[in-house]
């Protein structure tokens, strides 16, 4: 058997890392041991298309090497090596594929078999305004944020709804016996309240907020969204909307709203199952409404597609040309209004159920404004995303600019409830940085927890300690961090609607206040954690993050075990060894990282220390 050796995260093996641009070059090297070598290949195919078996040349002994041209086109591309040798006058053919974890490959028995590694070809670089890749985010979800009402009464009660009596109430749903929510229920957050925490959310270094749906709808969520061109009246006025975005712009901050366009509320006016818009408008009504081919009947009016089989939220078929002019078309549509308004960017609910064509309109439509920001929900890594069939384009350029960086909090609660090892979370997150292009990766909106998960206090088991490491863990990573509101005052909270509690105005904890504030210093003082370079590095107990740009870098050491750690092996890194390197390990070698702890050093830091040190030099001569 022969002695083979690659790995796609080192520049011996191949150059450049990570994804190509179209029409760019990468060279694949494998290094291979043997006796009697006959030819070494690269077997190379675009997704979907054959393969190309490429004789590779040798460079040096036990080196073999070829570089590719990416001219088929932005997509994702395959590859694995077949080594072919002579032995006894027998022929040997040995393949070889990406590992299951990544980095360095392994040896396969037969093509069926192998796990093939993956570049991913792009149209073009996503640069996105330094507002948002700069930014420091916080979601609202607004019901639950702030009434800022000086009576506190809600606005506009909706019928047959319940309001609670106390903002300390457990928010809780009514269901009927088969699951339907009977009552929505309201805290009464409203716009103005937003606009009355500005101050609070300057003070703890916010500079961009992402909201949830705003537009009118029966649910205290939104996502049942029943007219896109007005404000629900439970949260005010399009003059208090214009006002919000005033506020910001005027406090240097942005804007991100929730475009919801997949599904619309049962009783919207475009569907109207109840008759409350008229017993002649919307699709439920009329098969003869101007909106009756945005949906799939299947039996007219009482079956019809909805999202995820929710009959309160019948699903659009967004390929329907109509639909497409109303959401996104030049004149009239509903992004031109908003984008008018001066929204910043849109946040796009459950981009697996828009099709790439819908989402690439939205685009273009954002295009038309500068300094727009196009973000999608994907849960998982959204570079070979396959929905309903298809491999998505969505970070392959002209669509979508970054994604939720959901991986990167599953990772982050893996490794501090100690359900993976630090050298799984380091290979996993060095796989996604592999094959998103750089801008995407950098364009990510990072988040720890969201209105769709469990808050990330209740998820590390009320360990105080432990939510500093997390927020280390979203600040010190590539990205746009993100806030959940609340989680930086204490809640907590399980599954919706435990996690949609309201803002515990009167409650907060400081101590993990104090803890997210520091992290947002952090990030405002360290360019580095923004525009660095990310290397990963571990111990069989410890984990750490590298960042780094020419001589600059920042690293913190993390230790999500109860117990006190040293560092007495070695840290692996996976990166090339540098005089950079060398230097943070050897910084960290020998020192104590106490339980659910870290420690936090960077060359600034040690510029200043080597800046008093020859001061004081300076005046002992003077003496």
């Amino acid at each position: 058997m022969s002695l083979i050796r690659f790995n796609p995260w080192q520049s011996y093996y191949k150059h450049p890392f990570g994804a190509v641009k179209e029409n760019g070059l990468a060279r694949l090297s494998i290094e291979v041991i043997a006796e009697d070598i006959l030819q070494v290949y690269l077997v190379m195919h675009k997704d979907h298309q054959p393969e190309q078996r490429i004789f590779m040349e040798k460079q040096e002994e036990g080196l073999y090497s070829y570089e590719y041209f990416f001219n088929q086109g932005k997509g994702l591309y395959f590859y694995h090596f077949e080594v072919h040798t002579k032995v006894n006058d027998q022929v040997f053919i040995e393949y070889y594929g990406a590992s299951e974890q990544g980095g360095e490959g392994r040896l396969y028995d037969r093509p069926a078999t192998i796990w093939d590694f993956q570049i991913t070809c792009y149209q073009s670089a996503e640069c996105t305004p330094d507002w948002y890749r700069n930014g420091v985010f916080y979601q609202i979800f607004p019901d639950r944020f702030y009434n800022g009402n000086p009576d506190k009464k809600v606005n506009s009660p909706k019928p047959n709804t319940f309001i609670y009596a106390t903002e300390e109430d457990e928010p809780l749903y009514v269901k009927g016996s088969n699951g339907d929510i009977l009552r929505w229920d309201f805290f009464g957050g409203n716009l103005q309240g937003i606009i009355k925490k500005i101050p609070y959310l300057k003070e703890l270094g916010v500079t961009g907020i992402y909201l949830n749906p705003i537009f009118e709808a029966c649910s205290n969520h939104r996502y049942d969204t029943s007219d896109y061109f007005k404000i629900d009246p439970v949260l005010g006025t399009e003059e208090d909307f214009k006002e919000l975005i005033d506020a910001l712009h005027i406090n240097d901050m942005h804007l991100i709203l929730d475009g919801v366009f997949s599904h619309v509320g049962q009783n919207s006016r475009y569907f109207n199952a109840s008759g409350s818009y008229g017993t002649n408008i919307g699709a439920f009504q009329n098969r003869h409404s101007e909106y009756f081919s945005w949906f799939n009947f299947i039996n007219y009016p009482q079956e019809y597609e909805s999202w995820w089989g929710i009959k309160d939220l019948p699903e659009i078929n967004k390929h329907d040309p109509e639909f497409q002019k109303f959401i996104f078309g030049e004149e009239n549509s509903v992004l031109t209004k908003w984008n008018q308004f001066g929204v910043d960017g849109w946040r796009l609910d459950v981009a697996d159920e828009l099709p790439d064509e819908f989402i690439a309109g939205i685009r273009k439509n954002l295009n038309n404004y500068e300094d727009r920001v196009l973000i999608g929900e994907v849960w998982e890594d959204a570079s070979n995303k396959v929905s309903y069939d298809v491999r998505r384009e969505y970070i392959l350029g002209d669509h979508l600019q970054g994604v939720m960086n959901y991986p990167l909090r599953d990772s982050a609660i893996d490794l501090l409830n100690e359900k993976s090892s630090p050298e799984q979370i380091a290979k996993s997150l060095t796989r996604l940085y592999e094959n998103y292009p750089r801008d995407i990766f950098y364009n990510n909106l990072n988040n720890i927890g969201t209105h769709d998960t469990e808050r990330i206090l209740t998820m590390v088991g009320n360990h105080t300690k432990k939510l500093d490491l997390a927020f280390g863990f979203m600040f010190l990573s590539p990205g746009v961090p993100c806030i959940y509101y609340g989680d930086e005052a204490g809640l907590t909270g399980a599954k919706d609607p435990e996690n949609r509690k309201f803002f515990p105005w009167n409650q907060m904890n400081r101590e993990i206040y104090d803890s997210c504030r520091k992290w947002v210093e952090r990030r405002n003082d360290y360019e580095v954690l923004v525009h660095g370079d990310l290397s990963f590095f571990f111990t069989d107990e410890l984990f750490g993050i590298l960042r780094r740009d020419g001589d600059e870098y920042v690293a913190a050491l993390m230790n999500p075990t109860n117990y006190p750690k040293r560092v007495v092996e070695e840290l692996t890194f996976i990166a090339e060894e540098t005089p950079l390197i060398q230097e943070v390990r050897r910084r960290l070698t020998g020192r104590a990282v106490a339980e659910n702890s870290y420690i936090f050093i960077s060359s600034k830091e040690k510029k200043e220390k080597m800046e008093r040190f020859h001061m004081n030099q300076e005046q002992l001569q003077l003496v």
